[in-house]
């Protein structure tokens, strides 16, 4: 059985990382059995989450773990699909990963309020004497990862603008259909989904990406459809 190392539920999400929960919705939308289990960052092949062990293969990343799944397992979850479809599906995974997420990085991690309700917990085990110091230590390097790869250099009114043409873009990609290219959710749409649905998260309060994305019914719609199909048990907060 394939276990997925996860993070583990927080913030009203069945994982705070979009990327854990796009790995989690890949192995749903293949219909292979699975089990998750709380990661270690330390013990894992890149020092990040998730990975998934395949009876003793383990495979980080969740864009490898797709590709694992159609070359061990012959699941691409692309079926039907032409080759403009394929490559419009890499697009939005990139849109999502690459340029939206950071977006919601940017929000929870160095928005103080946001902060506070969010990210902050992940603090609550060290020793309290040194909390404050690791806590600003870890948003220094957060504030510099942004810097380096560019949204960091941004206004406020320059993200939020950036944020809302994300979210047209997959708005105008979906139209009226139920998933991205018609009635079968496909591997990108698990993609989709994981970013949509981690920044609706409300234990944060009223963020940016909460008021962009319920702005946008069609958007709304899609991540109520996707969370019913694939995750019943998951009430939102």
């Amino acid at each position: 059985m394939i276990t997925l190392h996860t993070f583990g539920p927080a913030f009203g999400l069945p994982d705070p990382s979009p990327f854990v929960l796009k790995a989690e919705t890949l192995l749903k939308l293949s219909g292979l059995p699975y089990r998750t289990m709380r990661g270690n960052m330390r013990k894992a092949p890149k020092g990040k989450l998730p990975f998934i062990d395949d009876d003793g293969e383990c495979v980080p990343d969740s864009t490898f773990i797709r590709l694992h799944l159609a070359q061990k397992h012959c699941i691409t979850l692309d079926e039907g699909l032409s080759e403009a479809q394929k490559a419009t599906a890499w697009a939005v995974d990139c849109l999502c990963g690459d340029h939206l997420y950071w977006l919601v990085v940017q929000e929870r991690w160095l928005d103080d309020a946001t902060f506070e309700r969010g990210p902050a917990r992940f603090f609550q085990p060290v020793p309290a004497p040194l909390r404050g110091l690791v806590k600003a230590m870890v948003r220094r390097g957060v504030r510099k990862t942004l810097h380096g790869q560019g949204l960091g250099r941004f206004s406020a009114e320059e993200r939020q603008r950036l944020l809302e043409m994300d979210l047209d873009a997959l708005a105008g990609l979906l139209g009226n259909q139920d998933y991205l290219f018609g009635q079968r959710a496909c591997w990108a749409d698990a993609s989709m989904f994981a970013f949509l649905a981690g920044g609706l998260t409300r234990a944060l309060g009223e963020t940016p990406s909460i008021r962009a994305i319920r702005a946008r019914p069609t958007l709304m719609a899609y991540v109520s459809r996707m969370r019913e199909a694939w995750y019943p048990e998951w009430q939102p907060s």
